[in-house]
Parts: structure tokens; sequence; C-alpha cells
């Protein structure tokens, strides 16, 4: 038979009433604040704290390398074995003879002596000067054909060293024109006697300049 509970103290049934009017009370609350107390005083706090600056840097991916092998080993060197077999060696007797003659050691060789190149004066009282003038020099100048069909002219300056003789030994090119008047102009200064120059009334070696002139007729 089954059990019926009593209305009176059934408290289930009065559930959805308490929860109509709890409702209701909780929306009349809310209404009255809002008409009330519209606006809220909001609380600003400042924070006062040093900023910090970050840089973003871009590392590099690295790759690891594998480290190569080690190097193979040298081969152990091992003796192979041999059939020969080295003769018996007799050595003579070492007395010294006293009473022999002893041939005497060589001479020394002889030391080469060093050539020393003379010296050369650059300006003397007395400068040393062509016999017959630089006329004498320009009668002995072969112009070049290459030259004459090229049209080349000009001025060679040619460094004659003159001794205490007067002779040339020596001639150096200062400025050419080419075309083969340089050879040319060396080969005529050097086959001129010059009056030698001279320093307190005594001749010496002097260098000296001469100009070759080239002129087309």
């Amino acid at each position: 038979m089954a059990l019926k509970k009593n209305p009176k103290v059934d408290l289930k049934r009065k559930y959805q009433r308490y929860w109509e009017i709890s409702f209701i009370i909780s929306l009349t609350l809310l209404i009255v604040a809002f008409k009330f107390f519209p606006k809220f005083n909001q609380e600003v706090i400042e924070i006062d704290a040093p900023q910090e600056l970050i840089i973003a840097e871009d590392v590099e991916a690295t790759k690891q390398e594998t480290a190569p092998p080690p190097p193979p080993k040298p081969p152990i060197p091992i003796e192979a074995p041999t059939d020969d077999v080295l003769d018996d060696v007799e050595i003579e007797a070492t007395d010294l003879d006293v009473e022999a003659e002893v041939a005497p050691p060589p001479p020394p060789p002889k030391e080469e002596e060093e050539e020393v190149e003379p010296v050369f004066f650059v300006a003397v009282e007395q400068m040393p000067e062509p016999i017959g003038g630089i006329a004498a020099i320009q009668k002995k100048i072969v112009y070049p054909e290459i030259a004459k069909r090229a049209g080349v002219q000009g001025r060679v300056y040619v460094k004659a060293y003159v001794d205490e003789s007067g002779k040339v030994t020596k001639v150096e090119l200062i400025r050419g024109i080419g075309a083969g008047c340089d050879e040319a102009a060396m080969e005529a200064v050097n086959s001129v006697m010059f009056s030698p120059g001279k320093q307190r009334g005594k001749p010496v070696k002097v260098q000296v300049t001469v100009p070759v002139l080239f002129k087309l007729q």
C-alpha cells in the first residue's frame, strides 16, 4: 500500500512560491540601487615603475658539425729479413811513423779583391767640355732612318763620365726621345774627347750632362 504525504507538511510544494518571491525582492532591490546610486567614483591608482627597454636580438641558428675522423696512424716499419751476410772487415794497423816526411799544406786561396768604382765629381771649378764644342758631337750624329720616317725630333740628354785625361769612360741616358735617337746620341758622346775637369788646378774625374739635338732639315 503506497504512502501519501500530508499536504500541510510537504515542503516541496512551496518551493516554487518561495523562488518567485525571492526573485521579485532581488529585482526590486536592484532597481532601487540603480535609481538612488547611479554613479560610482572609481579610484585611480598610479604605479610609478621604471620602464625596462627590452632589445630583441636575432640569434643565428648554429649548426653542429661533426668532427672529422682522426687520420690513420702511420704504418710501423718492420725490418725485413735479409739473406746478405756482411763480410768480415780487416782493420789495418794504425801505427804512426814519426820519421816519415809530411808534405806542407797548400797555400790559402787568394781572396778576390772587390772592384771599387771610381768617384766622379758632380761640380768642380772647371767643368769638362767637348773638344770642338757641341758641334763636334752633332757632326758625329747619325740620324736613324726610322726616326726620319716617323718625324721624331727633340733633344736627348746624356750623362758622360770623363776621367782625368778627358776620355769618356761611361755614358748614361737621362732623357730620350726614342726611335733609335737615344742610342745614336750616346754613341756620339762616347766617341768625343773632352777637356778634363779641374779642381784647384788638378785634373779630376767629373760627370757632366750633354744635350744632343735631333732636328730634321
